[in-house]
């Protein structure tokens, strides 16, 4: 077995394909229109997915936008340099919503950036 994606529901799907290309890199592997169902599901991530887990941007044609639950934490990205990520996501438009830094109690370097649908996603620097 292994885990193949996870899915968010957007609520504007060309927002959320920009966010995750252009700001965090990653690449549209593909789209499905589900007329008769009024959705659309995008699949993004950094390899195939053959290869790796990526994401499902999952579009229902009639609904504008969700409720953040209280039981989804984030997702959390490897980065070579989480303090560098960070300038390169603020300048790409993204929002960093806990700068780099060490973990507290420990000395881990994360930080935190939030998609357009306030998805939390985590970045942590690779150990050296």
């Amino acid at each position: 077995m292994r885990i193949l994606h996870t899915m968010f529901r957007v609520g504007d799907l060309d927002r959320s394909l920009a966010f995750y290309s252009e700001v965090l890199g990653m690449r549209e592997l593909r789209r499905q229109d589900f007329p008769d169902g009024r959705f659309t599901l995008a699949f993004v991530g950094y390899c195939s997915e053959q290869d790796g887990a990526v994401l499902e941007l999952t579009h229902n044609w009639d609904t504008p936008g969700y409720e953040q639950g209280n039981a989804f934490g984030h997702i959390a990205l490897e980065v070579d340099d989480a303090y560098a990520a960070c300038e390169q996501i603020k300048a790409r438009g993204g929002k960093v919503v806990r700068e780099a830094g060490p973990m507290k109690h420990g000395t881990t370097v994360i930080a935190f950036v939030e998609d357009p649908d306030g998805y939390k996603i985590e970045l942590i620097q690779k150990k050296s």
